[in-house]
């Protein structure tokens, strides 16, 4: 039994080992395959870097030899082009070199030119020294003789003096008088023929170039040649309106009066209200308020006063606006604002029936296109043709002349002493010294004296015209002188036996200047002096 047992456990034993043998073999052979695998690839992984190396290497020469072939290339065009500009260089140099040898040759050349022009003008010069040197010695000679003949023609000029006072019974002195006496009526009569001759030809052609600038200029100027008269009277729709007008006790027509400094005169006259005022800006606001206070037809006091504010606000709008389109229509710019607004209150000033604003524009068209013309400042005689009568504007409430006034306005608003000067000279109150201020004369002329620009009262016509007559017979040798053309000529008839000829030529000009002197007038006077000799004989 026991042998049994221990058989039976060796035949298990052996068994156990088999089959663990059977399992193990396996695992050997891939744990071997393992190890020759991992050793395979470690030869094969240093085979691949070994080329790798060996080509990188290779590569790397490569690269090294093309960037020497490079580096020699460029070094050749680098001294190719080196030498291109050295040659440039130096074929410009070469090229400068003879330019500037060339001209030294011709500077060379012309220097000679000079020494040699030089030396015929010394030798020139010397031989005009000893040909003066001569003419000198010439000269003292024949002043010597002259001396001679000076004394010798004194001794024989005092012999002769005394045989004329001998032969004629009279002194030197008397001799000389009578002498003096008929060369001085000699040499005025020549003189009167000269100054005749010398201002007709002066005349002829003053004349022909002034119309021609003076046509230019009114042709260009297309100015309104009607008078215009500021409004005065109101029309009425009604006589009932006057009542209403006056109000109760006279209420409504005080305080119309008192709110805007202007006379009402309401008379028998149908369906009319006159105004009466010395300032036109008052007279326009009062006859403004009375026509807003006819229309709405709510006539009191407390609406008369709100009126009045009202129409005084619409007239300032208005004369500012006026005297900026006076400005524009000029194109004249840089006016001080206020000067604007003072010369819009021209608008509704008049004189001698002509409205200031109108005639201050077309004055200043005329002064600037006479300056175009003549080459003189356009701008400064457009803009003091513009302001040559501000003045105007504000001489009802600014005491002096409107030329002062005129002048201080300018002076205060900065205006250029051109300007101021052209103001100041535009009546000749002072002489004027410019071309401008000439041309603002004329012009101011050209607007005023034009036929239709001024109207004048019947009795300051008469009196004008009667001042003319006076002043011309009031000189010695006038027969009779008559005013004609409106006052603008004066025809002057002289005694013939008491003036001659050559006297009517100093004549007109002293009546002339008398009128120049004693009387204002528009434009000009035509002084014609006519002497006429008639010889009368009946046949028997």
């Amino acid at each position: 039994m026991p042998s049994n047992l221990i058989g039976s456990m060796l035949l298990a034993i052996g068994e156990t080992t088999a089959i663990a043998l059977i399992i193990a073999l396996p695992l050997v052979a891939l744990l071997i395959g393992a190890v020759v695998s991992g050793f395979v690839s470690v030869k094969i992984f240093e085979k691949n870097e070994i080329e790798k190396k060996t080509a990188a290497k290779v590569e790397v020469a490569r690269i090294l030899d093309e960037a020497n072939l490079e580096a020699k290339t460029m070094r050749k065009e680098a001294l190719l082009e080196a030498k291109e500009e050295q040659h440039k260089l130096r074929i410009e140099f070469e090229k400068e070199t003879k330019q500037r040898k060339n001209e030294i040759q011709k500077t060379e050349s012309r220097l000679v030119e000079k020494e040699l022009y030089l030396d015929k003008k010394e030798n020139a010069l010397d031989k005009k020294l000893d040909q003066v040197d001569l003419d000198k010695k010439l000269i003292e000679k024949r002043e010597q003789e002259i001396r001679k003949i000076e004394f010798e023609l004194q001794n024989s000029h005092q012999k002769m003096i005394e045989e004329l006072e001998k032969v004629a019974k009279l002194s030197s002195e008397e001799a000389k008088q009578i002498l003096k006496e008929q060369l001085l009526q000699e040499a005025k009569d020549e003189a009167v023929k000269d100054a005749k001759d010398i201002e007709q030809k002066a005349r002829e052609n003053a004349e022909k170039i002034a119309k021609n600038i003076v046509g230019l200029a009114i042709q260009k100027c297309a100015a309104d040649h009607a008078s215009e008269v500021t409004v005065s009277v109101v029309p009425l729709p009604n006589d009932d309106m006057k009542g209403r007008i006056i109000g109760r006790v006279g209420r409504n027509i005080r305080a119309l009066e008192a709110a805007t400094g202007v006379d009402l005169i309401i008379d028998d006259t149908p369906d009319v209200v006159t105004l009466s005022a010395f300032d036109p800006i008052r007279r326009e606001i009062a006859r403004v308020t009375l026509e807003k206070l006819i229309a709405d037809g709510r006539i009191h006091p407390a609406r008369i006063e709100e009126m009045v504010e009202k129409s005084k606000k619409e007239l300032a709008v208005a004369i500012k606006e006026a005297g900026e389109s006076a400005v524009y229509d000029v194109n004249i710019f840089g006016i001080h604002p206020e000067l604007v607004k003072i010369l819009g209150r021209l608008k509704y000033r008049t004189s001698y029936g002509q409205n200031c604003l109108n005639h201050s524009i077309e004055v200043a068209h005329l002064a600037g296109l006479m300056a175009q013309e003549l080459g003189a400042d356009v701008k400064i005689a457009k803009r003091a043709g513009l302001l040559h009568d501000i003045g105007k504007a504000v001489d009802h409430e600014v005491e002096g002349t409107h030329i002062q006034i005129g002048v201080n306005l300018a002076k205060k608003y900065k205006e250029s002493n051109e300007v101021i000067h052209a103001i100041a000279a535009h009546h000749n109150d002072i002489e004027p010294t410019t071309l401008e201020a000439i041309l603002v004369q004329a012009a101011d002329a050209i607007s005023s004296a034009r036929p239709g620009a001024r109207r004048e009262s019947l009795e300051n016509y008469v009196k004008r015209l009667e001042s003319l007559e006076n002043i011309a017979n009031s000189f010695a040798g006038v027969e009779q002188s008559y005013a004609i053309q409106a006052g603008r000529e004066i025809r002057v008839i002289v005694k013939p036996e008491e003036v001659n000829d050559a006297n009517t030529v100093f004549l007109s000009k002293e009546i002339a200047k008398k009128l120049e002197n004693e009387m204002d007038y528009p434009g000009q006077i035509k002084v014609n002096v006519i002497r006429e000799l008639r010889s009368i004989e009946y046949a028997k």
